[in-house]
């Protein structure tokens, strides 16, 4: 199934039957502010093996999430003085952090050195859905084989996703269509930030 949703304006009705989805343990996509993302809620173990089982990704193949707030992710990781201001100057943003993981994350999202991956997504949607499940939602990009031909432009175009996925996802959520640019990855586990991957938000103001 496939809503459109008003990217700057998104319907209560329309967050609240994809947060139902969510809250029964239902896989989706979703617009982000960079490409179009698969998630689930955090908290669902099965959801979460889903969404392995879709991508065909090896379980050792970490997922990130993405949460509402800066508060929010100072419950899922440990977030000090220093990680605080820099991610107050740059979120919302396309941005992912890697950060220490506090008990609360579930074993299934953390890799051996216990980190996690974060985002605070510039998107109305995105954060409607967050705020309205009440939990972080998983994010993988909506991408196919490597192989695929025409792959970016697939990951730009919701109906494209919603066609290659079919029944696998229990909701496409049509934002309009998206940019191929990912987030920037940010490691925030060491003395001073690096950047792992360069993507479409800028970090230079903090280096």
């Amino acid at each position: 199934m496939i809503i459109q949703v008003d990217p700057e304006y998104p319907l209560r009705k329309d967050i609240k039957y994809a947060v139902n989805i969510l809250s029964r343990g239902g896989v989706i996509a979703y617009p982000t502010d960079t490409i179009y993302g698969i998630g689930c809620d955090l908290m669902n173990k099965d959801a979460i093996e889903k969404i392995y089982r879709i991508k065909k990704l090896p379980k050792y193949k970490q997922l990130s999430f993405i949460c509402h707030d800066i508060k929010q992710v100072s419950e899922y990781a440990q977030v000090s003085n220093a990680v605080y201001k820099i991610m107050k100057q740059l979120t919302p943003g396309p941005f992912t952090f890697i950060l220490n993981a506090s008990k609360s994350v579930p074993k299934i999202m953390m890799n051996k050195r216990r980190e996690v991956g974060i985002r605070i997504a510039d998107n109305a949607i995105c954060s409607a859905l967050i705020e309205e499940l009440g939990n972080p939602i998983i994010n993988t990009s909506a991408s196919f084989d490597k192989d695929e031909e025409d792959e970016e432009e697939y990951l730009c175009n919701p109906e494209h996703i919603h066609d290659k996925f079919g029944n696998n996802l229990d909701l496409v959520i049509d934002g309009g269509l998206a940019y191929f640019d990912p987030s920037t990855i940010i490691d925030m586990t060491k003395d001073y930030p690096e950047i792992i991957r360069q993507g479409k938000g800028d970090a230079s103001s903090i280096l």
